[in-house]
C-alpha cells in the first residue's frame, strides 16, 4: 500500500504497477464523490497546502476539494498574496510552509522542473500540479482513469491526441503513462508545434487530423497555449480550426464506440467545435469528476507510503 516514493513528481517516476494501484483507488474513492456523504477520515489529523505560481481553476480546486473530502486540514497559497512579491525565493518559500508541519505541498509552477529541485529540501511530500512545458502527472492519471473506466486493458488501444503539442504538459504525462501500459498513442498538430525528436517518446506523429484519429479507441484535443508563445505559431485562428480541430468528421474516423475528451479549458472553436465538445461522445465533464477521485487517491497513497516509514 501507498507509492515507492515520497514525491509525486511526474509519470517517469511510476512503475505500472503503481499507475494501476492509482487507478483502483480512485475508483473507490470516486465512490465517496458521489455519496451523499463527501466526508472521510482517510487524511484526519494531516495538513496539505496548494502552493501555485500560475492560474488554474480544475487541478487547484480539484485537489482542494480532495483534501477536504478526506479530512485534512487544508490551506493555499497563490503568489499575488504571498511573500513572493516581496522577492522570496521559491525554496525559502516552500521551507517554509515544510516547517509548519505540512504533510503534503502540491505546487504548480511555470518553470519546469521545479517540483524536482525542492523535494529533496523538504520532509513534506510534493505532488506536482503541472511545471511549465514538463508534466502534469495527474492530469494524465485523470484522464487514464476515464479510459480506465470504459477499457479493460490499455494493451494495444489507440489514443489520439491533437492539437498544441509543443506546449503541452499533459501529452507528456500521458505518452509516458499510456505507453508504459502498452497503449499507441498517437499524436497530430501544427509542424510548428511538434516537438522535433518526439518520436523517441513512443509516440507516432500522424500526417492529418482524421489520419491520427483513424480507429482511435480515444480521441483527445488539447489546447492552444497563446500564453506560452512569444510569437504566434499559426496564421490564424481561422486557419487553425479549419486544418487542426477535431471536426465531427474527424470523429467519425475514431472507432464507432470512441469517446472525446480535453484537459480543459477549451478554446471553442479553435481546438473543438462546441456542436463537437458538447456531442454524445464527449466525456470531457466526466473527466473533472475523475480529477477530484484520481487526486485523492495520490493523496491517499502518498499518505499511506509515509504512515507506514
Amino acid at each position: 500500500m501507498g507509492l515507492k516514493n515520497k514525491d509525486l513528481l511526474g509519470m517517469k517516476q511510476l512503475s505500472p504497477e503503481e499507475i494501476m494501484e492509482i487507478l483502483e483507488t480512485a475508483k473507490m474513492m470516486k465512490m465517496v464523490i458521489s455519496s451523499g456523504n463527501k466526508k472521510t477520515t482517510h487524511l484526519q489529523g494531516k495538513s496539505i497546502v496548494t502552493l501555485f505560481y500560475e492560474n488554474s481553476t480544475r487541478t487547484r480546486l480539484s485537489f482542494e476539494l480532495a483534501s477536504k473530502y478526506m479530512g485534512s486540514a487544508s490551506a493555499n497559497i497563490s503568489t499575488s498574496g504571498s511573500s513572493v512579491n516581496k522577492g522570496e525565493s521559491l525554496l525559502d518559500t516552500a521551507r517554509t510552509i515544510d516547517m509548519m508541519g505540512t504533510d503534503i505541498i502540491i505546487m504548480r509552477h511555470n518553470q519546469s522542473g521545479a517540483p524536482h529541485f525542492i523535494a529533496p529540501y523538504l520532509n513534506a511530500s510534493v505532488v506536482n500540479a503541472g511545471d511549465g512545458m514538463n508534466e502534469h502527472p495527474t492530469q494524465a492519471l485523470l484522464d487514464m482513469l476515464t479510459m480506465y473506466e470504459r477499457f479493460d486493458t490499455f494493451e494495444g488501444k489507440k489514443i489520439a491526441i491533437c492539437g498544441d503539442i509543443y506546449h503541452s504538459r499533459v501529452v507528456r504525462s500521458n505518452a509516458i503513462g499510456l505507453t508504459k501500459l502498452g497503449a499507441k498513442v498517437s499524436v497530430y498538430g501544427p509542424r510548428t508545434m511538434m516537438p522535433i525528436g518526439i518520436e523517441k517518446m513512443g509516440v507516432t506523429v500522424a500526417d492529418s487530423v482524421i489520419d491520427c484519429c483513424r480507429n482511435a479507441d480515444a480521441v483527445m484535443g488539447l489546447r492552444v497555449q497563446l500564453e506560452r508563445q512569444k510569437s504566434s505559431l499559426f496564421p490564424s485562428v481561422s486557419e487553425y480550426a479549419k486544418f487542426y480541430a477535431i471536426t465531427k468528421e474527424a470523429l467519425s474516423a475514431a472507432k464507432p464506440e470512441a469517446f472525446l475528451m480535453h484537459p480543459g479549458p477549451c478554446n471553442h472553436g479553435v481546438e473543438l467545435p462546441t456542436e463537437v465538445y458538447d456531442c454524445d461522445q464527449s466525456v470531457i465533464n466526466e473527466q473533472v469528476t475523475n480529477g477530484v477521485a484520481v487526486r485523492m487517491a495520490v493523496l491517499y497513497l502518498l499518505m499511506a507510503r509515509r504512515n507506514e516509514l
